[in-house]
């Protein structure tokens, strides 16, 4: 967003959906036209108002981020300038108190609790992560083909739709012992889980962040909003995740097959993979981003002396 107004005085807001790629500030790489969001290409109803947000930044006396230095140095050393407002990245953010149980989680920790570790791969797409029969249909089989444990939270596009029906025959007879499915898992408490070893998500940045803080490595599979370019980030930027397909959209009529499916399966349950390994490691300095000493704990610090001072 930063980007815009300079891009607006430059030439039109939104972006053509004819050009392959663009080259925007804070990104190494360019960035190909199919990661943008859709109101990138909106010129009424999405990029001016977006225009209009970002020529206020500015305005602040300070931008804080819910990211943490090691994570994102490239684009937070771009925008660290005299001519910007100082970036106070404090993350990564973790709302550690949604790991305390309810009554209604039981069966999908029960059924974590007799797994192997690092065995199960989880599917979870947020709250409004939907999909149409015909997908619905590729995923479950590209999970039986893997052979791997899965743990999938399954939500219909109407509540009139029986999930259940959705799936190809016979699938949850094939699965059953080594699958579970549910309308709906308590993410952070999952996650958390030793028997956890990948996690198919829409790439929301908050499921990001909760993936990294657990050290579960990501299968990208982005729905809406920004959750695409979050996922060209993961992958091309970072190299910290495993892709499907960057460009899918909730409301096309694509359809990642089952081979993509269980091809995506396999590399992230690698337990060898250089993204496992990658993974690792910014788990652990993410989590000493936040610890007394560390990158966030500073900027926290630095954040209040600025409030103080301005005060």
């Amino acid at each position: 967003m930063w980007y815009l107004p300079t891009r607006h005085t430059l030439k039109s807001s939104e972006f053509e959906r004819s050009d392959p790629e663009h080259l925007i500030p804070g990104f190494v790489n360019p960035v190909p036209t199919r990661a943008l969001p859709s109101a990138a290409f909106c010129k009424d109803g999405g990029c001016t108002t977006y225009v209009k947000v970002a020529e206020r930044f500015k305005d602040a006396k300070g931008i804080i981020i819910n990211t943490f230095e090691e994570l994102e140095p490239y684009a937070l050393n771009y925008f660290s300038n005299d001519q910007n407002p100082p970036l106070f990245p404090i993350g990564p953010l973790i709302e550690l108190n949604g790991l305390s149980y309810s009554d209604s989680d039981d069966k999908v920790m029960k059924w974590l609790d007799d797994q192997p570790q690092a065995s199960v791969v989880f599917l979870c797409f947020g709250s409004m992560g939907s999909f149409k029969a015909p997908q619905v249909k590729e995923i479950a089989q590209g999970l039986e083909q893997s052979g791997f444990r899965f743990l999938w939270s399954l939500r219909v596009q109407s509540p009139q739709n029986d999930a259940s029906e959705m799936l190809p025959e016979g699938f949850l007879e094939t699965v059953q012992g080594r699958g579970m499915i549910c309308n709906w898992a308590p993410q952070l408490k999952v996650l958390a889980y030793k028997a956890l070893g990948g996690f198919i998500s829409h790439c929301g940045w908050n499921s990001i962040l909760e993936s990294f803080w657990f050290c579960v490595p990501i299968v990208t599979w982005p729905l809406y909003a920004e959750q695409q370019l979050n996922a060209f980030k993961m992958v091309k930027e970072l190299g910290l995740a495993v892709e499907t397909r960057l460009n899918y959209r909730k409301d096309s009529d694509e359809v990642v097959m089952i081979d993509e499916i269980e091809k995506a399966v396999g590399m992230v349950m690698d337990g060898g993979s250089e993204v496992r390994k990658k993974v690792k490691e910014m788990s652990e300095i993410a989590r000493k981003s936040v610890m007394e000493g560390g990158s966030s704990f500073n900027s926290i610090g630095k954040l209040i002396e600025d409030m103080i001072g301005n005060n």
